[in-house]
């Protein structure tokens, strides 16, 4: 069976000898005649598979040893509501710097629930680029400054992290996550869904610095009780076993390509790679700031719109799937995560150029 080139954001594509781990494993794991997905999360060899897959991911990161990794459900979204429900005191205000969607998601989230202040939005600038941070509307009473690290919709990653020295850094890392190094000791909390670079939807990283970890109210909700969630080792309630499992075969894969900096140098490339075509090109365009643009999320625009469908339909006839735009931006949108080889971004170089030629 031929696979093909899976541009899509989100499920994203799964690096294939995780994948073919997975499937071998499937009905026999670690030769014990059941799969991970019947095994008790409270029997040993899924505790091992536990404790180890955070070892791996700290020692990917370089996590400090004082903050908590935490194997939560409920992906980005749960933890919209979580983070000022458990780290803002009621009446405290927090901070929100808004670069589009996902910005706007979290925002509107905490709103919800504690006072709101957006520092800046890059609404002015088309969400084409990051307000100056002389320009932001910053608050010393913050409980935290909260922004996306990249906007998937868009375009947009902000790297690296701006500077807050007013509060603690608290970042939506969903489509960022182990695709190049970062600084944990810079923020407050870092949390990511699974379905980018770390796994299948199921499955929610979050790591915390023990000084917000000392916020959390002991009467929280026990799904958000980051507290609690960090003493049972995440288990408070039965965890999403198979999406952990394949979380753990892709911290190795990554650390068998070298490390999150090796991958960056790799992303780097691939983002390069497409991007220079485009700006290359009077056929494509890509409207975010240079400085601003995303290695995960290349957006990119027809000079003819009529063209679109055509684009789509024979983009999939060459092994190119999932190149649709989000429909709130349209155009068309190649996420390149980890797992898409550079071999893919040239397929995609070499199809839009014969496409443009025939168009």
């Amino acid at each position: 069976m031929s696979r093909v080139y899976n541009f899509s954001p989100g499920p994203a594509a799964l690096p294939l000898p995780v994948l073919e781990q997975a499937r071998a494993e499937l009905l026999n794991w670690q030769g014990r005649g059941l799969s991970v997905m019947e095994c008790s999360h409270r029997g040993r060899p899924f505790a091992e598979l536990a404790e180890q897959s955070e070892r791996d991911l700290r020692a990917l990161l370089s996590i400090p040893d004082d903050y908590a990794v935490l194997f939560m459900q409920g992906g980005a979204t749960l933890q919209f509501a979580a983070i000022p429900m458990t780290l803002a005191r009621p009446g405290q205000s927090v901070d929100y710097l808004i670069t589009e969607h996902w910005g706007k998601k979290a925002a509107s989230e905490a709103a919800r629930l504690r006072p709101l202040r957006v520092v800046a939005d890059g609404a002015a600038l088309g969400y084409r680029s990051v307000p100056a941070p002389q320009e932001w509307d910053a608050g010393a009473d913050a409980a935290y400054l909260h922004y996306t690290a990249n906007e998937t919709l868009h375009g947009l990653e902000i790297d690296p992290p701006p500077d807050a020295d007013y509060a603690p850094l608290v970042c939506d890392m969903s489509s960022t996550l182990l695709s190049r190094p970062v600084p944990v000791e810079r923020f407050g909390l870092i949390y990511a869904c699974a379905q980018k670079n770390i796994g299948p939807a199921g499955v929610t990283v979050v790591i915390i610095s023990p000084d917000l970890l000392r916020r959390v109210p002991e009467d929280t909700p026990l799904a958000l009780n980051y507290r609690k969630i960090a003493v049972a080792g995440s288990m408070l309630n039965t965890p999403a076993t198979f999406p952990w499992y394949v979380a753990s075969l892709v911290f190795r894969w990554v650390a068998a390509q070298g490390g999150v900096q090796a991958l960056a140098e790799r992303n780097r490339r691939k983002a390069q790679l497409l991007y220079d075509y485009i700006d290359g090109s009077d056929f494509y365009a890509n409207r975010v700031d240079c400085r601003w643009r995303s290695w995960m999320n290349v957006p990119f625009t027809l000079a003819d719109p009529a063209l679109e469908a055509r684009f789509l339909e024979m983009s999939e006839r060459q092994g190119l799937h999932g190149l649709k735009g989000h429909r709130a931006v349209g155009g068309m949108r190649a996420s390149i995560y980890n797992a898409m080889p550079e071999a893919g971004v040239r397929a995609l170089v070499s199809f839009m150029k014969e496409f443009e030629r025939a168009a």
